[in-house]
């Protein structure tokens, strides 16, 4: 990868890749801000209801994981027939990725609901809230359907290049979440506003109530993503026959499948990783969701990037256009650099105020600001491995990152857990410690194959 005319870094990029990155930031933000917002309203009900709703998360990331990554395969596709200006075949993968929300959506849902009264006895939860987890996973996931389809649609549209609707859907589901939080979680109550006592009407569902707020919201945006899909005048898929196109499933299924295998099987390394936490007491299980819900916030321009990375990626590897190909990726991944710097800075200097919003324990608030400090110290070369990622997502290489990310998961962060906190008995320091070390292994795997340059070939010569 030579430097080019006007150095090896060429600032005229940046807003191109800040055009498309901004609305997942925004929308990855807003997202962050509506999850604050949650667990902060679960926490008021108490640490059991925080605990209760945190301890099946992985989980859920495990099947929502699985399922984004066949996006994946449509995203790489879909960029590379734009750069080539193939927008028949675009629309017809658009159509693939329809049949794909179906089947993927009826399987999942079935699934997740099946499997709901025993995640929380896999997941060593406490057996004083193992009924209430287990309620809240059912409801939360009678909308796996639509989130199916809002997961994979949302990429499809990224992919072309439109980053502003998925993030006006997000944040109108965010508004949507918040709301019907705000009336089914609590009781009917008085709120004393301005000194006026005001009756709210209330449900008084508790954790129940979150979760079918959620579930409502990922309802709406279902909906709103198929609907803007069909819209979209350069990929609407009216018209398209709709049937199996082997000519485009191939190829997207050869970039989705190692993908999703790769999300599985690190997701499922969260699993036993929330496990292995769940397992220190309820205590740590509290400060750990508290803690990543505090982290997820922080890391918000890691993801704006990918999205941009595999976006411009995908395209300039489709038209053949290497020079441009690699100036946009050095400007993605020095800003991304400066941005996870300054809020891997911000993380550390503020984490116990930002504690205090979940709990007023301060057993918690004491072992969550020690585990987010010592991650902050890592936030910038985690957002670097995210940008990776999404370039290699971009050009349809996703066997590499299987095979890094498995072995990192499981070699790194679960069995260092594991002889950390169950044969050496330490707390949930150590077990931060080691996913710090998970975060620093994938960094310096994924730059040592970015420049080799490998990476960067299309998705049919993949």
């Amino acid at each position: 990868m030579s430097a080019s005319k006007k150095g090896y870094f060429d600032l005229s990029y940046l807003p191109i890749i800040f055009t498309l990155a901004w609305p997942t930031m925004l929308e990855e933000l807003l997202s962050t801000a509506v999850q604050y917002i949650d667990t902060a309203m679960v926490g008021s009900l108490g640490t059991e209801a925080t605990a209760a709703v945190g301890s099946t998360s992985t989980v859920s990331w495990l099947f929502i994981s699985a399922l984004s990554a066949f996006g994946v395969g449509f995203l790489a596709y879909i960029s590379q027939a734009r750069g080539r200006n193939e927008f028949g075949k675009a629309k017809r993968a658009v159509m693939q990725a329809l049949i794909m929300v179906i089947i993927m959506g009826t399987l999942f849902t079935a699934v997740t609901l099946g499997l709901s009264g025993v995640i929380p006895v896999w997941m060593n939860v406490d057996p004083a809230i193992r009924q209430l987890a287990s309620r809240y996973f059912f409801v939360s996931y009678l909308s796996m359907f639509p989130r199916t389809a809002s997961m994979i649609l949302g990429t499809v549209l990224r992919a072309s290049g439109d980053t502003k609707t998925p993030m006006r859907i997000n944040v109108s589901m965010n508004v949507i979440n918040i709301v019907l939080n705000f009336f089914l979680i609590n009781p009917t109550r008085t709120v004393n506003v301005l000194g006026l006592n005001i009756p709210v009407i209330g449900a008084g569902f508790g954790v129940l109530g979150a979760a079918a707020a959620s579930a409502l919201a990922y309802l709406f945006g279902g909906i709103m993503m198929t609907v803007s899909v069909f819209k979209h005048e350069e990929i609407s898929p009216k018209g398209m026959p709709f049937r199996i196109d082997k000519e485009i499933m191939a190829p997207c299924l050869r970039t989705a499948v190692p993908n999703m295998l790769q999300r599985f099987g690190a997701s499922l390394g969260y699993v036993v990783f929330g496990s292995l936490i769940n397992a220190l007491g309820g205590t740590a299980t509290a400060a750990h969701t508290i803690a990543n819900t505090v982290e997820s916030g922080f890391y918000i321009p890691g993801f704006g990037m990918m999205t941009a990375a595999a976006t411009l990626t995908g395209n300039y590897i489709g038209a053949g256009d290497d020079e441009r190909l690699h100036k946009v990726t050095r400007m993605t991944i020095l800003s991304e650099l400066v941005l996870m710097t300054v809020t891997g800075s911000l993380l550390f200097i503020f984490a116990p105020n930002m504690v205090r919003i979940f709990s007023k324990d301060p057993e918690v608030i004491e072992l969550c600001t020690t585990v987010l400090r010592m991650v902050a110290c890592s936030e910038p070369f985690f957002g670097v491995s995210i940008v990776l990622e999404g370039m290699m997502q971009g050009a349809g290489e996703t066997r590499f990152s299987f095979v890094v990310n498995i072995l990192a998961m499981w070699i790194v962060r679960i069995l260092g857990t594991y002889i950390t906190t169950r044969l050496m008995g330490m707390s949930l320091v150590a077990a931060w410690a080691c996913m710090i070390g998970h975060n620093m292994t994938m960094f310096l795997c994924y730059l040592i194959y970015y420049r080799t340059g490998k990476w960067a070939k299309p998705i049919n010569e993949a």
